[in-house]
């Protein structure tokens, strides 16, 4: 084998002393690494300024690991808050591999998850991204991971172009068990060919810096897709996830928000602000207009539900809005840039859209 690694897991931290060891265990219990082929995998970690005991855990975990003999390790420590994909960015530029996962701290990777996205991703050269079986699971409820509650199985996006994770909070029966294609791959633990990655930069970027904290997944995604990748789910990969604070949240219609105002009150309003903000630049900048005319209708009734509850619930939320409006020229601009390498037909993204 030359140099270049297989696949790179890229794990970007701040402050996750409460789930850093589980999540560095999985890395470490891979079937791959136990079947003596760790020269196909490299770890690479970046501290984004962690106030806590995250980087003394992750120093010790480096010690072990290569007692156990997988050195293939590399921790970068920054003393700002890159945010999560610009950092993730970052840590591309430490990776030699054809393949690159892109792991959060709240996730726990099943013992083959590594094994079986290689060799997904090496059977289809067209696969651009890979969404692994993603279950829940509670840190707090001493990590079992025997519950088959669905977390996430990819995004869909709706006409109305709300978005929503596939079977999110429903109990596996078997139903899921079946390979397909999907619009694009949820940010908790994605599988990337780094050649798909390459082919989306704008100015440079992978990861637009202006779509920060909350929706660069979706964002991603959709550049994906636009530049000619196939992104599928694959059931023999698996994970578990702990969403947190945002368990019990789904983007449903305006009155089903009602019962959950106390839970998404739970989230900065910063953070509420950013969901509302980025998931409309982001649509700005990939959305063909001949979609949007076709869906207008869909679209329209959505801004309403959203703005009716907004007003209600969360007005702190429009403050957002000269934000969005400043930004619009910006986002026109990357918009151009976008759909002018875009190899994706209208026809081919709009029958994603239900």
């Amino acid at each position: 084998m030359n140099d270049m690694n297989k696949i790179s897991v890229n794990l970007v931290v701040l402050n996750g002393e409460k789930y850093i060891s589980h999540c560095l265990e999985s890395v470490l219990n891979q079937s791959i690494i136990s079947n003596s082929r760790e020269l196909e995998m490299e770890l690479n970690i970046l501290d984004n300024g962690s106030t806590d005991g995250t980087k003394k855990i992750i120093q010790d975990f480096v010690l072990r690991a290569s007692d156990l003999g997988f050195t293939k390790i590399n921790f970068t420590k920054s003393k700002v808050n890159l945010g999560m994909w610009p950092g993730q960015e970052e840590l591309l530029r430490h990776s030699n591999s054809e393949y690159v996962v892109f792991l959060s701290v709240d996730v726990i990777l099943d013992r083959d998850f590594i094994k079986n996205a290689t060799a997904v991703m090496e059977a289809g050269k067209n696969i651009g991204a890979l969404q692994a079986k993603i279950y829940q699971y509670d840190i707090g409820d001493h990590v079992k991971l025997e519950q088959k509650i669905i977390d996430t199985t990819g995004f869909l996006i709706h006409r109305s172009r709300r978005i929503s994770n596939i079977g999110h909070g429903e109990k596996d029966t078997g139903q899921f068990n079946e390979p397909r294609e999907i619009f694009g791959v949820e940010g908790a633990v994605p599988v990337f060919r780094r050649e798909a990655l390459e082919s989306i930069r704008v100015s440079g970027e992978i990861a637009d810096k202006d779509i920060f904290w909350y929706g660069e997944d979706l964002d991603v995604a959709w550049r994906v897709h636009l530049a000619g990748w196939k992104q599928v789910y694959e059931p023999s990969v698996i994970a578990w996830h702990d969403r947190g604070t945002t368990k019990s949240h789904t983007h449903g219609y305006w009155w089903q928000y009602i019962p959950r105002v106390n839970i998404r009150r739970q989230l900065p309003i910063r953070k509420r602000r950013l969901e509302w903000r980025n998931t409309r630049w982001t649509r700005v900048k990939n959305d063909y207009i001949i979609n949007i005319l076709k869906d207008l209708p869909y679209i329209l009734w959505r801004e309403v539900e959203v703005l009716g509850y907004a007003i209600l619930f969360e007005p702190a939320v429009l403050k957002e809005l000269p934000v969005f409006i400043k930004g619009l020229p910006k986002m026109l601009k990357k918009r151009r840039a976008i759909l002018l390498s875009a190899k994706t037909s209208p026809s081919a993204i709009h029958g994603f859209f239900k």
